[in-house]
């Protein structure tokens, strides 16, 4: 096939998502319809990994206790905007601080 023949046939398909989003309200149609959430603020988490124990083991819990979480040295950790997963990534240092690099977008079912 030619490369114009998969040019025209990717423009057609374009033009045909462009007819189905006008259809949809809903969908954004550049970046300024979105400038109304912007400004709103969401809670992001970053969770090294889980454990699970008692309260009374939780109670003998002192300074320089370690709790065995989960995960394993370099297993990917998850990422959550307002409680829902939303990423997974890796723990970085930026300058001295902690940081998290998005490895994996997770794309949630809509249904």
């Amino acid at each position: 096939m030619a490369d114009s023949d998969q040019n025209l046939e990717l423009n057609e398909l374009r033009a045909d998502q462009d007819e189905e989003q006008a259809d949809i309200p809903d969908v954004p149609r550049s970046s300024r319809d979105l400038e109304a959430v912007y400004d709103i603020p969401v809670q992001v988490s970053a969770v090294l990994g889980k454990a699970t124990m008692q309260v009374h083991q939780l109670l003998k819990l002192g300074r320089g206790a370690v709790v065995e979480l989960d995960r394993k040295v370099g297993e990917a950790i998850d990422i959550y905007v307002n409680n829902r997963l939303v990423a997974r990534g890796e723990v970085v240092v930026v300058e001295d601080r902690l940081g998290v690099t998005m490895t994996e977008i997770i794309k949630a079912d809509r249904s």
